[in-house]
This record gives C-alpha cells, structure tokens and sequence, in this order.
C-alpha cells in the first residue's frame, strides 16, 4: 500500500501551478500569434484585391500601346503627305473600360476606420516588438539561468519549425547587440543583470 503524504501532496500541487502558469503563457503567446497571422492575411487579401483591377489595367494598357505602335508603323510606311487619321480601334478602349477596377468591397470594423495600406508596415512593427516584448518578459521571470534559444522558443509557443526557432534566436541576437541580454556561451542566453 502506498502512503501519501501531506509533503507530496504539496509538491504535486506546487508543480501542477508550475504548469498552470507554464501554460497560461503558453496559451496567450499563442492568441497572439494567431491574431498575428489573421491581420497580416486580412491585410494580404486587401493587397491583392487591390492589385487585380491594376492587373487588368496594365494588360489593357499595353495592348493600347501595343495598337498605337502598329499604327505608328503604318504611318511611316504611309507614302502620301497627307496627316494619317487615327489607326487606332476602338476595341483596346472597349477593352480598357471592360477592364474598369471594381469598386472596393465595403470594409467593416476596425478596417473601416484606416486606409488600406497603412496597417501593413504597423502591423509588422507591432509583432517584431511583440517577440522582443515576449521574450523580455520570459527572461524577467526566469532569474539568473542561462537558457538556449530552443527553450525560448518552447516557452514562447513558436518551436513548431525551424524558421519560427531562427526567428526567437534572432531576436535574442538583436537583444544582446542592445545589452539587453546577456550572451554567456555558445547559444546560451541570460537575462541582463540590472
């Protein structure tokens, strides 16, 4: 029969808030990722839809221009004095207002109240400065340990590839070219002390 002490019971209920918090932080870095990712495919959608109707157009400029160097060669090749009249057809322009960019779909909420390309660069800022922040705060819990990037990656929720890993140590690169973090050894990293 197996005893249970009231000493066990505490170090198992210790380790279990360990965890909690563990994956509270977890949980949290993971919204935000994910709320990351939806803004910066919203933003990616209004970008492309945006560039569509200026696809359309650039074709139906260059078969205008297209038309307009065949009629400049016709001229030339013209050996009466008189003023050519234009060789142009009318089907490049029909082309061209067929071509005519769609209205913008209506936008709603927050995208409603910015212009379309003035979150992209923002956004990008706010989630470097979002990993740096991130990370800062992992440090600042963690005291005096020497820790790798890997494990940085592992707390923070972005160990799911390598790319998401380079980024983390990346960034603690950067950290360390501002003293801000400390490296104490090949891809160790500690917290600055104050």
């Amino acid at each position: 029969m197996v005893s249970v002490t009231a000493h066990d019971i505490e170090i198992t209920a210790e380790s279990l808030q360990e965890d909690l918090a563990r994956l509270q932080l977890q949980k949290e870095a993971l919204e935000r990722e994910l709320a990351a990712v939806v803004a910066h495919l919203s933003s990616v959608q209004r970008a492309l839809s945006a560039l569509v109707p200026l696809m359309h157009n650039q074709a139906a400029a260059t078969l205008t221009a297209t038309a307009d160097a065949a009629g400049a060669r016709r001229g030339r090749a013209a050996t009466t004095a008189e003023p050519q009249a234009d060789t142009t057809s009318t089907e490049p322009v029909d082309a061209t207002a067929k071509a005519a960019p769609q209205p913008p779909k209506p936008r709603s909420g927050k995208d409603a109240e910015r212009p379309v390309g003035a979150e992209t660069d923002t956004d990008r800022q706010k989630s470097y400065g979002k990993l740096t922040e991130q990370i800062m705060e992992y440090f600042a819990g963690l005291g005096d340990v020497d820790v790798r990037a890997r494990d940085v990656a592992a707390a923070l929720g972005r160990d799911t590839d390598s790319g998401s890993i380079n980024g983390v140590r990346s960034t603690l690169d950067r950290l360390v070219g501002a003293s801000r973090v400390q490296r104490t050894g090949r891809g160790l990293y500690r917290a600055k002390r104050s």
